[in-house]
This record gives structure tokens, C-alpha cells and sequence, in this order.
């Protein structure tokens, strides 16, 4: 008599789940990957000191950075003739200077290295128009770590509205339920609080702790190694 055939147990039958996929982790630029905060305010005072009129203080402008360009010149221009030298005069200087003043924080590229390795979707949402995002990134060495950037130009809508966000998971077919935005400024929270995603505000760019705070986000981190470990413990709760 032929002995029963042998069928797996349990404990030794194939796993036939699909396997969980990481979370989506988007960041802002500015303040948050790279240190530019010289470059743009060396730019602002180098346009406005080029005409005569209403002009921001050092802390008023940087209060407004993480908003489009155009909104902050907006605040001060006297007309759409100024306003458009304000911009063109800003941003001659940032072509100038962009190479000599940019560079990434301490910690940023391995962190990337990390997450991309680990298999999470990245990504990069910004107020900054596209092309000086993407030349950013390929300077500092990090555009080819991006499955998506969305910078200014992709939306009409912008930070603290989510549509730049609902655009980057558009995408990467993904869902804000299971996405981390990172950022430096209370406009980065917002938006990502009105995207549904988890928010992590960052404390080593533009914005304190108190005004992160005042935006509501889910963490707030003091460095970069602090981020990656709150990463790793969202990685796994965050998987689906």
C-alpha cells in the first residue's frame, strides 16, 4: 500500500502573502536637505536693494520661506512690473551664487542612502520652481536617490495647500496614509496635515520649534539621527 502523500504543515507551508511595502517618505528642500538659508537671503537683499520700495526684514522673510517665490514678492512688490524684477534680480543672484552656497546637512546623504536602500519611495516636495530643485539635487549629489520631485511649477495650488503632495503620491501610485512629509517650516506641516500624511518637522532650518509646534505636526526631531530613528520605528508601522 502507497503511504500517504506528504503535505506541508503550517510551520513549513510557503509564505503566499505579498510582501509589505515601505511607507513613502517626501521631503521639503530647503531647510530641510539642504543648507541654502545664505543663498536665499543674500538673494532677497541683493533684489530688493536693487529698487527703492517696501521691503522685508531678515526675519519677516524667512518667516515666509517654504511659500512660492512669486507669493513672498508679492508681500512687498508696488506692481507686476516690480514684482518681476524682484524675481528676475533674485534670482540672477541664485544662479550667481547657487554652487557656492548650497550643500546638504550633516547626515542627509546617508540618511537617503538608508531609505533607499531599505526600498522606501522618496521623494522631494518643494515651493522651489523645478528646474533650480533639480539642479539643487544634482549638485549635492541626491537627484538620483528621487522617484518624483514636485516643485513649483507642477501645481497651481501650493504649500500650505496639499495638492503638491496628492500630485507627488499621484505619481508614485501611492496613498497618504502611508506617507511621512518632512519639513522645516509650519507651511510644510500644514500641508501635510491636510494631505492625511504623518508630519515630521525638522528644528535645523528656517522655522523654530515653537512655530513647528503652532503647525501641529505629528513629531517634531532635533537632528538627523533623531529622524532616522523615528523612520525606522514608522517604517514598520507604517507598511502595508
Amino acid at each position: 500500500m502507497s503511504s500517504p502523500s506528504t503535505r506541508p504543515t503550517p510551520a513549513t507551508a510557503p509564505d503566499v502573502s505579498p510582501p509589505r511595502r515601505h511607507p513613502v517618505v517626501l521631503f521639503d528642500l530647503d531647510g530641510t536637505l539642504i543648507d541654502s538659508l545664505e543663498l536665499l537671503v543674500g538673494a532677497m537683499q541683493h533684489a530688493f536693494d536693487s529698487r527703492e520700495g517696501p521691503r522685508p526684514t531678515v526675519e519677516q522673510w524667512v518667516a515666509t520661506i517654504g511659500r512660492p517665490l512669486m507669493w513672498q514678492f508679492g508681500q512687498y512688490a508696488t506692481g507686476e512690473d516690480d514684482l518681476q524684477q524682484l524675481v528676475r534680480t533674485y534670482r540672477a543672484f541664485q544662479y550667481e551664487h547657487h554652487d557656492r552656497l548650497t550643500r546638504t546637512f550633516d547626515g542627509i546623504p546617508a540618511l537617503i542612502e538608508r531609505l533607499r536602500t531599505a526600498g522606501h519611495p522618496l521623494g522631494v516636495v518643494t515651493s522651489k520652481a523645478d528646474h533650480l530643485a533639480n539642479r539643487s539635487l544634482a549638485y549635492v549629489g541626491l537627484a538620483p536617490s528621487f522617484d518624483v520631485v514636485v516643485g513649483a511649477d507642477r501645481t497651481t495650488k501650493h504649500k500650505p495647500d496639499p495638492d503638491p503632495l496628492w500630485f507627488a503620491l499621484a505619481a508614485l501610485d501611492d496613498r497618504p496614509d502611508r506617507t511621512v512629509y518632512i519639513g522645516d517650516s509650519p507651511f510644510d506641516v500644514m500641508a501635510g496635515n491636510a494631505a492625511g500624511t504623518v508630519t515630521i518637522g525638522v528644528t535645523w532650518g528656517a522655522a523654530t520649534h515653537h512655530q513647528l509646534l503652532e503647525a501641529s505636526p505629528t513629531h517634531v526631531v532635533s537632528s538627523v539621527g533623531e529622524l532616522d530613528t523615528l523612520l525606522a520605528k514608522l517604517g514598520s508601522t507604517l507598511a502595508t
